[in-house]
């Protein structure tokens, strides 16, 4: 089933663009509800460790056989870009929403058997794994979407014009893999997903985020309501952030991305101030969370592969993180669409290809939503 995102306000862009194009009539559409994003990020997989001592075995096997994966390798097979051969990777990060199950309430809308990857980032870690850059990806990009088969083996045919979030809805992990592969020409090295109700309760075993708003929000989409200040925001509270988009900014997806790689630092700032690395307790929680909700590529498809992948991801703090949103100008077709700005982003492929900083010049000009600062990590 084809996606739709949600339609939102958007500002007309630069037309100086390259990449797909819409070939709509340039009406706005109104705004469909319940159709949000959702972020989680690689470090809040750090809960997933082997916690020792008696009953080890025990709890071994249990959060074992609570991992889910997919074989992207099997279904992408060898047309792929290289690996890197200099000490860096790359993870794709998704936040899917389908409305199966208890993310149902949480995500509202029907159960109509699909899901979509609302929220899209890519996520290098550089060499060293003391620094990481994380790109975020647009739902609402137009591209062109190459031909993919997913994990089961089905084949699904390219299609033009597409947006990003369709390739997810249309054939899975694979497909969006596959999707980001082209755009970029990186290979992505894992695969990460979390989904409505993991996202919450995440949140909520780690004990609350503590965000800074400077802006009042009021969202009666997201059901979200902050006074500007301070707050520690519960499992349902983050959530409603990071799906807030009306009355912040200009109202688009963009400025919700802005909220979410903000929300992101001070998800990091949280698990280190918590010393969720040295609370079994905590630990064991997160763990039992993390293994029931997030779903990874096969080569993480074990707890201690997990376990290991996320230590090695503690040196990592907000400051060593540079996030960015993947260069797009408002499509002038359809402000609710976004086109990508090849060259700019070409820039920044580059860049982490070979594993250097991304250039300022790669992202200078872009749209952006507006939203910048109004979350703040304490």
């Amino acid at each position: 089933m084809s996606a739709e995102s949600t339609p939102g306000p958007g500002i007309p862009g630069d037309t100086g663009t390259d990449g797909a194009r819409h070939r709509g009539k340039g009406k706005r559409r109104k705004p469909q509800r319940r159709r949000k994003g959702l972020m989680i990020t690689a470090w809040t997989a750090a809960g997933i460790v082997v916690v020792g001592g008696a009953g080890a075995g025990y709890l071994y096997f249990k959060l074992n056989g609570n991992l889910k994966s997919v074989d992207i390798d099997q279904a992408l097979g060898t047309d792929r870009p290289k690996k890197a051969d200099n000490g860096s990777e790359n993870i794709l990060v998704l936040g899917s929403d389908t409305r199966a199950g208890s993310n149902k309430k949480l995500g509202g809308g029907t159960d109509d058997g699909s899901a979509r990857s609302d929220t899209a980032m890519i996520v290098h870690i550089y060499k060293g794994h003391k620094k990481a850059s994380v790109v975020s990806i647009p739902r609402d990009t137009l591209i062109d979407r190459p031909a993919c088969t997913d994990t089961q083996g089905n084949e699904h045919p390219a299609a033009q014009n597409a947006m990003f979030n369709s390739a997810y809805s249309t054939g899975g992990a694979a497909c969006a893999v596959k999707t980001v592969e082209s755009i970029t020409d990186l290979r992505m090295d894992h695969y990460l997903e979390v989904d409505f109700a993991g996202f919450q309760k995440l949140i909520d075993d780690l004990g609350g985020v503590e965000i800074t708003t400077t802006k009042s929000i009021d969202d009666p989409e997201s059901h979200l309501k902050l006074k500007a200040g301070t707050h520690t925001l519960d499992g349902k509270q983050a959530l409603g952030l990071v799906r807030t988009r009306h009355g912040v900014g200009d109202g688009s997806d963009l400025g919700r991305i802005q909220l979410q790689q903000a929300f992101i630092k001070a998800l990091v700032n949280q698990i280190k101030d918590v010393g969720v690395f040295s609370n079994p307790k905590k630990l064991l929680d997160l763990a039992e969370t993390a293994t029931k909700t997030v779903t990874a590529d096969s080569d993480l498809g074990s707890v201690n592969k997990l376990a290991s992948f996320a230590n090695g991801l503690k040196g990592i703090s907000p400051s060593n993180m540079h996030m960015i949103t993947m260069p797009v100008a408002y499509d002038p077709a359809d402000p609710n669409r976004v086109l990508l700005q090849k060259k700019k982003a070409d820039q920044i492929w580059k860049a982490l290809e070979n594993d250097r900083p991304i250039p300022k010049s790669a992202t200078s000009g872009s749209a952006t939503g507006e939203a910048k600062g109004v979350v703040t990590a304490p």
